[in-house]
């Protein structure tokens, strides 16, 4: 399969920090909660960034349990991240951003043996592409276009 690029356009609403994502035609919301200065109106961004990655695991493990001969009966990954608002607010230089650490559970219901279940969750920690986008990957800003 050829290299493909995937596009997303996010845009602002006008009302308070509300916005509206779109991929494929399909839209996503996002806000802040009220103590961040938002409407709680929907996720914030990265409220969404641990669902994209709980969301792309769990393709994963969807896709790849034929492979190794597991029948799943449900699979839910519970996720959470440390962030400390000062950083994103300017409040204090010296903390990150973003998250700290984020961590997972999966859990999985399956009569399959726990041999292949453990072969199923070392693919899933191995090809997982958010998780290995989140591991690292540089972030660049093409152009800026005002209208």
């Amino acid at each position: 399969m050829a290299k493909t690029t995937f596009s997303a356009t996010v845009r602002w609403s006008g009302e308070g920090l509300y916005c509206e994502g779109e991929a494929r035609g399909f839209k996503v919301a996002v806000d802040e909660p009220e103590e961040l200065g938002g409407k709680n109106k929907a996720m914030n961004p990265v409220e969404l960034l641990l669902c994209s990655l709980g969301g792309c695991m769990s393709i994963c493990a969807a896709a790849f349990a034929p492979a190794c001969h597991v029948e799943l009966k449900d699979f839910r990954v519970e996720l959470e991240g440390d962030l400390d608002p000062d950083g994103f607010l300017g409040k204090n230089r010296d903390v990150r951003k973003g998250y700290q650490e984020i961590r997972y559970r999966i859990y999985i219901e399956s009569p399959s043996p726990e041999s292949n279940i453990k072969r199923l969750l070392d693919l899933i920690e191995e090809r997982c592409p958010v998780s290995d986008t989140l591991k690292g990957v540089k972030v660049v800003r093409v152009t800026d276009v005002n209208k």
